[in-house]
């Protein structure tokens, strides 16, 4: 690999972060391309420069992107998006960035599969892989009568509009008229036939578990499963704050069938929950794109990020699976995680301790990068400042909006 054969990585979060370290201790020169609120990765000693991220459409970033490989002379540098937003992005302009880069997704056929979740579970239920209880694109007149199961739950199947149901995880109804309301909510946000319902299995973290690959045509070629144990926030989390690699050979298979039915190429991470009530592991998301605790990877022996950048530069990768017993951990969220936990009876300080003992692998503090270790909480109460503001002036807008719909008609 020469020099000048790098990666430009969209998106300076904690995936950017991960991707940037892979990357950069191999020697590869690594770019970030990132909004001005998500900068951690832009702080490491191994991005090598970053630039601003434009939030436009679609086809004005895919311009961008080709603009930099221009001006830049980033020519065959691989793509790696941080998020689905991203991975859609690179998916869809597959064809004209493949000119110029790598793209390190596959195209739109096949990643949508994974981005839509109505796709998703139309594809486990052809697939014979349980997921939960869901309708999709219901009115509110078939929730009022429909055959549910409480408590329930209210997500997007996209995320491709940004507000703040699509920020949560997923809004909970505890019976039928709190169910309305909140459709009636989500409504407002995003078209209706986007609003996923759906039964909310019990159990936090720690009924939590996903199969993680690296996948050629649909064959996993290094994998490893996992328990994602806590998460931040506890009952819905925007992503774990503590994951450890264990052997679970029930996740494997319906995994494998899924990837082969897409003929996937790229990293992939499959969620599963636990249902205590039938012992059945049932598929939440599959998520085309690096995870949030994907350095356990290479803690586990399979670095994820720089085996796809060797794969996608024509170098062989050997089949290989992740070493089990190995935790991951991201001190910022994972501390007030457990503190929820311990509050509500579900942790005591003696488990919590017992859990971070070696051998663990920090989410960013690094003795070879320390600057995003230092950063990380003042970044990630910024970003979540940032955000709060945002959805507040965007709840000022629509009440203004509906304040003016609901004002007196014109004067005859």
């Amino acid at each position: 690999m020469t020099e000048t054969t790098g990666a430009l990585v969209i998106g300076g979060n904690l995936n950017g972060l991960s991707i940037a370290r892979s990357l950069g201790r191999q020697g590869i020169p690594v770019w970030v391309t990132t909004p001005p609120s998500v900068k951690l990765a832009s702080f490491s000693r191994y991005t090598r420069r970053t630039l601003p991220w434009p939030c436009v459409e679609f086809e004005a970033q895919a311009a961008y992107l080709l603009d930099i490989a221009e001006r830049y002379g980033l020519d065959q540098w691989v793509l790696f998006p941080t998020s689905d937003e991203s991975a859609a992005l690179l998916s869809k302009f597959h064809g004209a960035l493949s000119k110029r880069f790598r793209v390190s997704t596959p195209t739109w056929d096949i990643l949508r599969w994974a981005y839509d979740k109505r796709l998703t579970y139309r594809l486990a239920g052809e697939q014979k892989v349980d997921y939960p209880s869901t309708i999709c694109s219901a009115t509110e007149a078939d929730l009022a009568v429909a055959d549910l199961t409480f408590p329930a739950i209210l997500k997007p199947a996209t995320h491709a509009i940004m507000n703040r149901f699509t920020l949560d995880k997923a809004w909970p109804a505890a019976n039928r008229e709190q169910l309305i309301a909140r459709y009636r909510e989500a409504r407002e946000l995003i078209p209706p036939e986007l609003i996923l319902v759906q039964e909310m299995i019990p159990g936090g973290g720690e009924a939590q578990f996903s199969y993680a690959a690296l996948c050629c045509d649909g064959n996993p070629i290094v994998s490893l499963t996992a328990r994602r144990t806590r998460q931040y926030p506890i009952d819905f989390g925007y992503s774990s704050s503590f994951v450890e690699t264990l052997d679970i050979p029930e996740i494997v298979g319906p995994s494998r069938r899924l990837l082969a039915a897409m003929r996937y190429t790229g990293l992939v991470e499959v969620e599963y929950k636990l249902d205590a009530r039938d012992g059945r592991y049932k598929l939440l998301d599959i998520n085309p794109r690096l995870w949030t605790w994907a350095t356990l990877g290479a803690r586990a022996g399979t670095d994820f990020p720089y085996l796809l950048q060797q794969m996608l530069n024509g170098k062989p990768v050997p089949q290989q699976t992740g070493h089990t017993g190995f935790r991951w951990v991201r001190m910022s969220t994972d501390i007030p995680a457990a503190i929820h936990l311990m509050l509500r009876g579900r942790l005591s300080s003696a488990e919590y301790w017992r859990s971070l003992r070696s051998p663990v692998e920090f989410s960013v503090m690094a003795f070879d990068d320390p600057l995003p270790g230092l950063l990380d909480l003042p970044l990630f109460a910024y970003k979540h400042c940032y955000n709060g503001y945002k959805n507040f002036r965007e709840s000022l807008r629509l009440k203004r909006v509906e304040g003016l719909s609901d004002g007196p008609g014109p004067i005859r």
